[in-house]
């Protein structure tokens, strides 16, 4: 059995094992969002979200042979998508995981000082902000690509299992959306 597939089947009986999963791949999911929301607030709350849904269907998720991060990112897109065609986000349940034992303040210590130094060391970069302000004028189907392919560094296969578009797709979209910030700046 690999053994993420292993520590999967491990989170599915215990709540510990998935804050384990939420450890590794919080910051990750917050750049993500970040990335293409442009907004602190906005991106907690859709990371929180992104991580709630993905405990509660943890139970659900079944081993293909491809990384639970491509789920985690999956379900970011799709509360991304949600955000985009509300252009207000609600979320409908937020719990403060603390409740269910799921981390320990330490954590939420270390989580927010990543978060931080991501925060600081993006926004002390003009050119961040340059690219961000073009990036919120394209359409998000082209922001989200083009932010998984050049900020996460994810190959065309990855994103492809993300967004649920063939491999051809993504390339087409990744190459109009270039295009369309080439057109920008």
């Amino acid at each position: 059995m690999h053994s993420e597939q292993y520590i999967i089947e491990k989170a599915k009986k215990d709540p510990k094992v998935f804050a384990q999963l939420y450890d590794e791949y919080y910051p990750k999911i917050f750049g993500y969002i970040f990335r293409v929301t442009g907004d602190y607030s906005t991106s907690c709350d859709i990371t929180s979200e992104t991580f709630l849904k993905a405990w509660m269907k943890i139970n659900s998720f079944t081993w293909r042979g491809v990384s639970i991060s491509s789920w985690f990112f999956k379900i970011a897109t799709n509360e991304l998508n949600q955000f985009f065609r509300k252009k207000k986000y609600t979320p409908y349940t937020l719990i403060d995981l603390s409740i269910i034992g799921m981390y320990s303040s330490d954590k939420k210590i270390h989580f927010h000082n990543g978060i931080n130094n991501a925060l600081t060391e993006m926004e002390l970069k003009d050119e961040f902000r340059n690219v961000h302000q073009k990036l919120k004028m394209l359409s998000p189907k082209y922001q989200k690509v083009l932010v998984l392919r050049y900020f996460e560094e994810m190959s065309i296969k990855e994103i492809s299992e993300i967004i649920d578009k063939k491999e051809g797709t993504v390339k087409s979209l990744l190459s109009r959306g270039l295009g369309k910030l080439k057109n920008i700046f």
